[in-house]
């Protein structure tokens, strides 16, 4: 061994028993590094640009519900593979993958809770499950959340994040758009309120059916909500696209939604259209 090898200083190495906690995270939007308990109370919304990250499912029930009132209802049913439909992988194996890693059956979280204590369901779409594709389960989940508020005389609040329809269960879950359209005329039968928030992103069949026929349509700011994607939409059309197309401003301006609302002002303004709807009835 050469003497200059012999006394050359080793650099450290990381090893398994090394406990270093992660402070901080860096916007997707503006590139500002935010320390991670400023950013958990700022909601994931970036104190210098103001962009919306994403936030898992239970966190944004916690600062939207009042606290202790979410009973969850959702979770006993589980999804199947009738198709035996293998693409990388099989589906189950996707499936048994995907809700390991996420903790749930399906992309999708309900159940009723309450805001300033007027009770109401709550649907909540978990896009790190598959990117929050509707398949049976999560139609089905939401058709029974439907069901659930209207027996029980409660307006009911869905909180859409998905890439669409579930490609692995076909015209299965194709089938969840009149399903899901079906179960929220109960509500309106019975003069019920059903309000729709939309985040990033909420595109495809879920855009095509649910998540866009409520009585108020509400947006975080810059979701992407559509039904295909931007760059589909230009190939086809062949003519370059406006500035912000598909982002939730640009369907504020145009009248596709009624109002788009920083996620720190949410509870204030669910708070003021219950009120204003009366509530439970």
């Amino acid at each position: 061994m050469a003497l200059n090898k012999f006394f050359q200083r080793k650099r450290p190495q990381a090893t398994q028993t090394d406990d270093i906690p992660d402070l901080w995270s860096k916007c997707q939007h503006c590139g500002t590094q935010i320390y991670n308990r400023d950013f958990d109370q700022n909601l994931r919304v970036c104190p210098k640009c103001g962009f919306h990250h994403r936030i898992p499912v239970m966190k944004r029930l916690e600062f939207l519900l009042d606290e202790g009132s979410f009973e969850q209802k959702s979770g006993k049913v589980y999804p199947k593979d009738p198709l035996h439909f293998v693409d990388t992988e099989s589906y189950q194996d996707r499936l048994n993958r995907t809700q390991k890693k996420v903790g749930r059956p399906d992309a999708v979280v309900w159940g009723q809770g309450s805001i300033e204590g007027i009770p109401l369901g709550v649907v909540v779409m978990d896009f790190e499950f598959s990117g929050g594709s509707m398949g049976s389960v999560v139609g089905e989940e939401i058709a029974r959340a439907a069901e659930h508020a209207a027996e029980q005389n409660i307006p009911l609040l869905i909180m859409a994040a998905s890439g669409g329809a579930r490609m692995q269960e076909s015209a299965l879950s194709l089938m969840q758009l009149a399903k899901t359209t079906v179960a929220l005329q109960k509500l309106a039968d019975k003069g019920l309120p059903y309000i729709s928030l939309l985040t990033d992103p909420t595109t495809g069949g879920v855009t095509a059916s649910f998540a866009t026929i409520a009585d108020v349509i509400l947006a975080e700011p810059g979701a992407l909500i559509g039904f295909a994607g931007p760059r589909v939409i230009q190939q086809t059309i062949r003519q370059n696209l406006p500035d912000g197309f598909q982002r939730a401003e640009f369907l504020e301006k145009h009248g596709m939604i009624d109002s788009v609302v920083d996620r720190r002002k949410q509870r204030e303004v669910l708070r003021t259209l219950l009120t204003h709807f009366g509530g439970a009835k």
